[in-house]
């Protein structure tokens, strides 16, 4: 089981000196990936008809790609897990083009988390159709894993064209691998037919236990064996307790869990120290 954390993007200093520190002291530490979360943009509170999602124009979120290939120039092993880029409010073959470089600057160290997200206010700014996200991220995986093995490539789909040309350089890993976030039915439906994993948010072991078995149907269902599908549980460590951590670690370890990652978010934490205490002491607890 590999273990990560989530990039504490908005309770450090948005500094490269933070950065640094704790990616690079955590990959000292033993962690295997880094998961930063994506937000192009945050809105305001306080705009007419009120904003009501978790985040704001407050909050601190750096462009995943962007921050990936600083830390493939200051990091040796570490893998790079977006969590979750949000696809569709994005051009493809742009994603395609990024994903491929920091790949290759990072020697293959890239796993790239896709999910359909929910600020409206982003996809409004960005041109792309708010309504239409899940069909067409299906579209977007398609085409990128083409162009990720192929020198040149002729696509015509709904919303995605491509007329013979191609991506130079590819990436190390051919094809790059995507795993997919969410958890409604039609989501898991999804990523069993087309997806290499799965990245779930926090929720309690019986709502898991649920959503797991419902996943090792739909992969059953297009004959993909559920050990080749990968699961990356992540475990709210800030706000519960370390016999809670142990309850879930074991519970996923129980539901073929391949991955454990460590939120340290929403803990009252500000300093990149207090993090890093937070990690290695979930480390200790667990033994991971």
């Amino acid at each position: 089981m590999k273990l990560g954390f989530v990039f504490p993007q908005y309770e450090i200093p948005p500094e490269p000196q933070a950065i640094r520190e704790i990616v690079q002291s955590a990959e000292g530490m033993g962690f295997d990936y880094v998961l930063p979360y994506e937000h192009v943009l945050g809105a305001n509170p306080e705009r007419p008809g009120g904003w009501h999602g978790p985040y704001t124009h407050t909050h601190a979120f750096h462009e995943p790609m962007v921050l990936f290939g600083y830390l493939a120039g200051i990091t040796q092993h570490i893998e790079f897990v977006t969590g979750i880029l949000i696809l569709p409010q994005r051009q493809t073959a742009l994603v395609a083009k990024q994903a491929a470089q920091v790949d290759l600057l990072s020697g293959g160290r890239l796993r790239l988390g896709v999910g359909i997200g929910w600020n409206k206010v982003e996809y409004e700014a960005l041109g792309q159709d708010f309504h239409s996200r899940g069909k067409r991220m299906e579209e977007q995986v398609t085409l990128m894993r083409r162009l990720w093995t192929e020198p040149l490539v002729t696509f015509q789909g709904e919303r995605e064209k491509i007329d013979d040309a191609g991506l130079n350089p590819l990436p190390v890993q051919r094809p790059i691998p995507v795993w997919f976030g969410g958890g409604a039915d039609v989501v898991l439906e999804r990523m069993a037919r087309m997806g290499d994993g799965w990245l779930p948010n926090s929720m309690p072991l019986e709502q898991a236990r649920t959503m797991v078995a419902k996943l090792r149907g739909y992969l059953e269902q297009h004959n993909r064996p559920a050990e080749s599908f990968g699961v990356d549980a992540r475990i709210n460590i800030a706000r519960s307790t370390p016999d809670e951590w142990r309850e879930q670690v074991a519970g996923w370890r129980e539901l073929g869990a391949t991955h454990i990652c460590a939120n340290t978010l929403g803990g009252g934490l500000t300093t990149v120290a207090e993090h890093l205490e937070l990690l290695g002491q979930f480390q200790a607890e667990t033994g991971l």
